[in-house]
């Protein structure tokens, strides 16, 4: 289990970006973290990551206190972040460089292989198109066979077609991999937080707070026309319509 326990965060410049956040996130959850700019969601991706120490509070894993970057906590970024002078292959293998050749090589063709990308092993990232550049950064991230995952806006610089393409290849990664990784994503498009999420965590600003939590009772995969999705869209804009009211408060 992830555990967030009374997490906050103020920036040395006074910025108070969190307050008070308190969370569990199941093995094999996936939750979606939404809200609008300002409300502290990469802040708290961040924390979560180990990339800066929250304060107050904890961030534990499984009981283990997680103080800086961790095996178990893959990232995935809005942008890519290939490194350009590597191949594919290279750039998926790049944290893999402990295993033995053999064991590397099996890894890396597992991870393409599930992200549709076998074909492209030894392509350059300049070669591939912005969908194809973001299943890669998953398979990079997957590879490792993190426990948790945790992905930034991995598809908002997308185009629609491209971003629901990847919100059901995700899911399908996902699905496909055993144990499931637990999942959280940062995103501010409704949709994709109820096609992608268990649980959405809507984020109030200035601090950021929790401002709820909604449930997504829905059988995958989602129908997007269906009356219940709308049903649950409606549900969680009327709840960012109470944080935007706090806000102008």
């Amino acid at each position: 289990m992830l555990a967030l326990d009374n997490i906050g965060k103020t920036y040395p410049n006074g910025v108070h970006a969190l307050d008070g956040i308190e969370l569990r996130v199941d093995l094999g959850e996936i939750v979606a973290v939404l809200g609008g700019s300002g409300c502290g969601k990469s802040t708290l991706l961040r924390l979560i990551a180990g990339l800066d120490r929250p304060d107050p509070g904890r961030v534990t894993l499984d009981g283990t206190d997680m103080n800086g970057p961790h095996e178990k906590i893959g990232v995935v970024f809005q942008e890519p972040r290939l490194l350009p002078w590597l191949s594919v292959a290279q750039n998926v293998g790049f944290g893999l460089r402990g295993k033995r050749l053999a064991e590397r090589r099996r890894l890396i063709e597992d991870a393409l292989q599930r992200v549709g990308l076998a074909d492209k092993a030894d392509v350059w990232p300049r070669e591939l198109s912005g969908g194809q550049a973001q299943r890669v950064s998953i398979a990079r991230a997957l590879v490792t066979r993190p426990e948790v995952l945790l992905l930034d806006e991995p598809f908002s610089a997308l185009d629609a077609f491209t971003r629901i393409d990847l919100q059901d290849h995700l899911l399908h990664v996902w699905a496909q991999t055993h144990p499931r990784p637990t999942l959280i994503v940062v995103t501010h498009d409704i949709d994709e937080a109820i096609v992608l999420a268990d649980r959405i965590v809507i984020m109030r600003p200035h601090p950021g707070r929790v401002q709820a939590e909604i449930a997504v009772d829905l059988d995958r995969p989602r129908d997007r026309a269906a009356h219940a999705f709308e049903e649950l869209r409606r549900q969680v804009m009327a709840v960012l319509d109470q944080s935007l009211i706090h806000r102008l408060d």
